[in-house]
C-alpha cells in the first residue's frame, strides 16, 4: 500500500516512524487522555516506543488499526488519528495533545482523513464514537458531516458511560 500522506492548510498527516515514540509518549500524559481514552496513554518512552513499532506494522496489512501522526507544518506532533476494526465495521478515532486544543486542528484533521481512508479501506461508511461528555469530541464529528444516530448508555473504553455514537456516509 502506498505511503499515506496529507497535507491541509496548517497540518501533514504521514505515517509513524520509531522518532516519534518521545512526543507519543508526552502527548498521552494529559489528563483529557487520562479521562477519554485511557488505553492510550503510554507511562514511558518505552511503552510508546513498543506502540508506534506494533502501529508501522499494520500499515503493511489491511486489517488495522491504522493510526496516523498529525503534525503541525513545523513538524510539531500534536495527536493522532485513526481507523479501527470493530464488530459494527470502522471507526474513527482521534486525539490532539491538550497543549494544542481549541484550535480546530481535530476537525481539520478528520475533515482531511476521511475521505482518503474510507477509500483506502473500501468502505462507504464510518463510525464515530465518544463519551456523551466529551463535548469537544462531539462538535469534531458534528463538524465533519456525521450525524448522531445513538445517545445513550453503552460500553466505552470496558466500562458503561453515557455514549453518542456518530455516522458518516459517503452517498454514491
Amino acid at each position: 500500500m502506498e505511503k499515506l500522506f496529507i497535507e491541509t492548510e496548517r497540518l501533514i498527516i504521514t505515517e509513524f516512524d520509531k522518532s516519534m515514540a518521545e512526543d507519543v509518549h508526552k502527548n498521552s500524559l494529559d489528563d483529557e487522555t487520562r479521562r477519554f481514552v485511557p488505553d492510550e496513554v503510554f507511562e514511558t518512552v518505552e511503552d510508546a516506543r513498543m506502540t508506534v513499532l506494533y502501529l508501522t506494522g499494520c500499515y503493511k496489512g489491511n486489517t488495522g488499526p491504522f493510526v496516523y501522526p498529525v503534525l503541525t507544518k513545523t513538524n510539531e506532533n500534536i495527536g493522532y488519528v485513526q481507523a479501527i476494526p470493530t464488530e459494527e465495521g470502522w471507526e474513527i478515532g482521534y486525539h490532539i495533545a491538550k497543549k494544542y486544543t481549541r484550535n480546530g486542528y481535530a476537525t481539520e484533521a478528520v475533515k482531511n482523513f476521511i475521505p482518503l481512508i474510507m477509500k483506502r479501506l473500501g468502505i462507504d461508511s464510518i463510525f464515530g464514537l465518544c463519551a456523551f461528555d466529551n463535548v469537544a469530541s462531539c462538535k469534531v464529528l458534528e463538524n465533519c458531516g456525521f450525524s448522531l444516530i445513538y445517545r445513550g448508555t453503552g460500553d466505552y473504553q470496558g466500562n458503561t458511560r453515557e455514549i453518542c455514537r456518530y455516522s458518516y456516509h459517503i452517498v454514491v
